[in-house]
């Protein structure tokens, strides 16, 4: 008779956040390579589509293909969430814009 998986139960891991800094972004931009995805983030101050002035990236992460795609997974589950509560999140800023009225 086999004997049955005795694997310990795992334990959590445990995140110290004790030197975590936050930014803001409305700026992401993905590129990579055979072995890893670059992510950055940064400031756009001219999101209507104006490009006079270059965007500010002010991180970067790079990730191995496993955990972008836990990243990948975990993002949408967050999103999915919250559109069930909040409604349909528009990512074309034309179709968010409200005309203004000619006087």
């Amino acid at each position: 008779m086999a004997e049955k998986d005795q694997s310990p139960n795992p334990r959590p891991i445990t995140v110290d956040e004790s030197k975590t800094v936050s930014s803001y972004a409305n700026f992401c931009r993905v590129t990579g390579s055979p072995e890893e995805l670059i992510v950055d983030f940064g400031m756009n101050s001219q999101p209507m589509g104006q490009n006079e002035k270059p965007v500010d990236i002010s991180q970067r992460i790079v990730l191995n293909f496993y955990t972008a795609k836990r990243l990948l997974h975990a993002l949408h589950v967050s999103v999915q969430r919250h559109e069930e509560v909040f409604g349909k999140i528009e990512t074309d800023i034309q179709k968010r814009v409200v005309p203004r009225e000619s006087k």
